[in-house]
């Protein structure tokens, strides 16, 4: 069986979290709809970003004086099923921008390789990596022979 997401864990500065629990919980949960926890680990409180309250899969933001540091493009991919819902996820992020500027966004065109379109875009805030935004559209029957699917567990 493939592997798929479960968690990923973000460090940042000592001190930066609890400066900044409150605004990262609600640009999250206002944005994608991300419940936030606080949660008792490694002798701190970290912040649990659930990104579905019915699966495993959570970002756990920590404080570490070694933490991460990402000048570049390093980002976590969101697929999303449809371009209306990227294109509605852009408009709340620069509504988000227009009200803070910290929110960062990238756009780009479409990514049109042969029958397969991605169309995306990046936002990042106060966390040190982006999150690319995206759907994948087929055409002409180029549906790939696998993919992810949401559903009640059998």
């Amino acid at each position: 069986m493939p592997a798929r997401f479960n968690h990923m864990e973000l460090t940042l500065p000592l001190g930066a979290l609890e400066a900044n629990r409150r605004e990262i919980a609600r640009f999250y949960g206002d944005l994608f709809g991300w419940e936030s926890l606080d949660v008792p680990i490694l002798g701190q409180t970290g912040l649990l970003l659930r990104t579905d309250p019915e699966t495993s899969q959570f970002i756990l933001v920590t404080e570490q004086r070694s933490h991460i540091q990402s000048p570049g493009y390093d980002h976590l991919g969101l697929l999303y099923d449809t371009r209306e819902e990227v294109d509605a996820l852009l408009e709340k992020s620069k509504k988000a921008q227009a009200q803070d500027p910290r929110v960062q966004i990238k756009e780009y065109e479409d990514l049109v390789t042969g029958d397969h379109t991605t169309h995306a875009f990046y936002v990042k805030h106060l966390l040190p990596i982006w999150f690319d935004v995206q759907c994948q559209e087929y055409a002409n029957g180029s549906d790939p022979a696998k993919g992810w699917r949401f559903g009640p567990l059998a």
